[in-house]
């Protein structure tokens, strides 16, 4: 059957870069489309070994992992997936609703291309909104992750800080292209790495879509209320059977350390991480984090 949704994007130099580098390395990786329900995911695939699958954040795509690909596929074969509507994947409209309905838009399509797959045993790996979708797969029990490594993630807690608040409902994909690059910039600094500035022009390329990314938008809004409660998983965490590594920024500026260290204590196998860092501690310092990962996803690690 067609994907109606199906769409065709074009790559920004930035991203294209990294693609080429990542096909050549050793191991290479290839770039895949496969539909999953009613949407068209994008996946960065490479390595062999037990498998890990990497979720991203909000408005990121697979190929921000690339700090850390190389390195985790010499171990693992590793899938790196666009979320649906993000980076180059498609998705449905989104038609509104809360909370639910939100999480239904990303995690369905993905849960189903993991049992596609064949990988409903994988360890997840998920940063922000992708920590959600894992921690909601984990719960759904159709998959039974091996693993959960869970980075600043979205939905464990009560809590989200009035700024970041203000600046995911602003939205970053209309600031950059009112902005320009040089304020976005200075609004949206890249790490201090020496994968800083290459990162910083892919988030850039990332948010700077003609469409504004409308329908996972409009997702991610009922997840992430501009005001009133929040809505969150805490009150499950319990349920989750997987090994857990919970890794926190201590200086997280949009979910709060011990939102992080509640969920942990949570987690009936979890172990917690917390590091001098912000709310994308990979991407900030991929040399503290990969040792930490690599640790953890190893087969006979016990948190």
């Amino acid at each position: 059957m067609t994907n109606v949704h199906a769409v065709v994007s074009r790559l920004g130099p930035a991203e294209r870069a990294i693609l080429a580098e990542l096909a050549a390395g050793a191991p290479p990786f290839t770039v895949h489309r496969r539909a999953a329900l009613s949407a068209t995911l994008r996946t960065l695939e490479g390595g062999s070994g037990p498998p890990v699958v990497l979720l991203h954040g909000r408005g990121n795509a697979a190929t921000t992992w690339f700090p850390l690909l190389p390195e985790l596929a010499r171990r693992h074969r590793v899938i790196a997936l666009d979320l649906p509507g993000f980076g180059h994947a498609s998705s449905p409209p989104f038609a509104g609703g809360g909370f639910e309905d939100g999480l239904r838009f990303f995690t369905d399509p993905v849960e189903e291309l993991l049992l596609e797959m064949d990988l409903g045993d994988a360890a997840l790996v998920g940063h922000s909104l992708g920590g959600l979708v894992a921690v909601e797969i984990a719960l759904r029990r159709r998959a039974r992750p091996r693993k959960l490594a869970l980075l600043g993630a979205m939905g464990v807690g009560p809590v989200m800080t009035a700024r970041s608040r203000a600046y995911f409902r602003a939205p970053p994909e209309r600031l950059v292209r009112v902005l320009g690059a040089a304020l976005f910039r200075r609004l949206h600094p890249p790490p201090p790495t020496p994968l800083g500035e290459r990162l910083g022009a892919l988030h850039r390329e990332l948010y700077a879509v003609p469409d504004g990314r409308a329908a996972p938008v409009a997702a991610f809004n009922a997840l992430f209320p501009a005001f009133g409660p929040v809505p969150h998983r805490l009150a499950r965490l319990g349920e989750i059977d997987a090994e857990t590594l919970v890794l926190w920024g201590e200086r997280d500026g949009v979910f709060p350390a011990p939102i992080g260290i509640a969920a942990a204590a949570a987690i009936p196998r979890a172990a917690l991480r917390v590091v001098p860092l912000g709310h994308a501690p990979h991407l900030e310092d991929p040399a503290l984090v990969l040792p930490e990962l690599t640790a953890f996803l190893a087969p006979s690690a016990e948190p």
